[in-house]
């Protein structure tokens, strides 16, 4: 219910905001038509002034002086008065040298686009007068006409901001909800773990099975490293310089004894010991991890390749399996919380060692090469 509940919040939040912007967007057009019809009544009043301005000086009337002060009035509407032929004859309010040729073809060019912004108004006056006023939007209209386009700029850049707040918060949300259950599951494990040590302390004084007694030790002790893993998500690990060759053969030499023969290993690593900072037991998880994840995509036959490769300021280390491989649309999707193709699993384990990797050692983790039903090679970069 609360799902329904949310989408049905969403879809009609975005239709207010459809409807909203709609609103605004229509008003802006009206008020663009109001203050368009505003300029041409203007602009033909300035025409009928003309005229009447031409009628007084032919009749000889008095009312001369009125027209004569509505022409000065012109405003800062762009206009150009032109001949029954085309020939311009005056022009207002253009960027323009009045002591250049007005028959030049730069100003030609600009009666033609004023042509095209209004339709002309006629001044007729008997056989005296018979021209065309051309004038153009003025610096109003050229600020009403863009905008719309600065309104759904700034929508879009502060819906930007609210989309970036509530991902941030939401990832923030699930990083607090995951560490806390990491924590709480090394708390859970804490508990019987100490009782199988004590278990183990008494098999070894009674001196029963000790080869058996050494592997469940180490199992123990591989627990209490699993234990120190949870317990650090979440919390900023600290970086030493390490051994990363033997971190490395440490983890695959655990995971091929409890792994079955149909598994062919190949492990290529340098024969000299490379210190970087880093924390050994998040590194080891996330290699564990890899593998895991190779293993399980072969289902416990194939060829595993490991490489420890050394270059001048970067170690990588590859994965590569002869698995399922991974399609192309789940590509980008694969270190994302939560996301897994497996039938089992909570899709944390990619998320968590793409976060140890890229936050906690500065480095990169990535899918270099996969194709379904070939495998997959993923591969890690450490900075040196």
């Amino acid at each position: 219910m609360f799902r329904s509940f949310q989408s049905l919040w969403k879809n009609w939040g975005l239709l207010g905001a459809f409807a909203i912007v709609s609103l605004i967007l229509w008003n802006t057009y009206i008020l663009f038509q109001v203050v368009k019809k505003e300029e041409r009544t203007k602009m033909e009043l300035w025409a009928t002034a003309q005229k009447e301005l031409v009628e007084s000086n032919d009749l000889s009337r008095d009312y001369g002086s009125l027209s004569f002060d509505v022409l000065q009035k012109i405003g800062v509407t762009p206009m150009i008065q032109v001949t029954e032929k085309g020939k311009i004859i005056d022009y207002r309010n253009i960027e323009w040298n009045s002591q250049e040729d007005p028959d030049s073809l730069e100003l030609y060019a600009i009666l033609a686009k004023l042509k095209k912004e209004n339709d002309p108004i006629p001044i007729v006056y008997k056989d005296i007068i018979n021209q065309n006023l051309y004038y153009g939007d003025s610096l109003l209209l050229v600020k009403l006409q863009y905008y719309p386009l600065a309104l759904l700029l700034i929508i879009l850049l502060f819906g930007g901001l609210l989309y970036f707040f509530f991902q941030t918060n939401k990832a923030a949300e699930q990083n607090r909800l995951w560490a806390g259950m990491a924590k709480e599951t090394a708390h859970q494990i804490g508990t019987p773990l100490s009782s199988l040590m004590g278990w183990i302390d008494l098999l070894k004084e009674q001196n029963i099975a000790p080869a058996s007694i050494e592997e469940m030790q180490k199992d123990i002790e591989r627990l209490e490293v699993i234990t120190e893993r949870f317990s650090k998500v979440g919390s900023l690990p600290e970086l030493e310089l390490k051994d990363v060759v033997q971190i490395t053969k440490d983890t695959i030499r655990y995971l091929q004894q409890r792994t079955g023969k149909q598994i062919q290993w190949y492990v290529e690593l340098p024969k000299k010991e490379i210190l970087l900072p880093l924390n050994a037991s998040l590194l080891s998880w996330t290699m564990e991890n890899l593998v895991k994840n190779g293993l399980d995509s072969m289902k416990g036959i194939g060829r595993l390749q490991l490489q420890l490769l050394e270059f001048d300021n970067e170690v990588h280390f590859l994965v590569k399996d002869e698995g399922s491989g991974i399609a192309p649309e789940n590509l980008k999707k694969i270190f994302q919380p939560g996301f897994t193709t497996k039938t089992r699993g909570w899709g944390l384990g990619l998320s968590l060692a793409h976060r140890i990797i890229r936050e906690y050692h500065n480095g990169s983790i990535k899918v270099k090469e996969s194709k379904l039903g070939k495998g997959t090679t993923f591969e890690i970069i450490l900075p040196k």
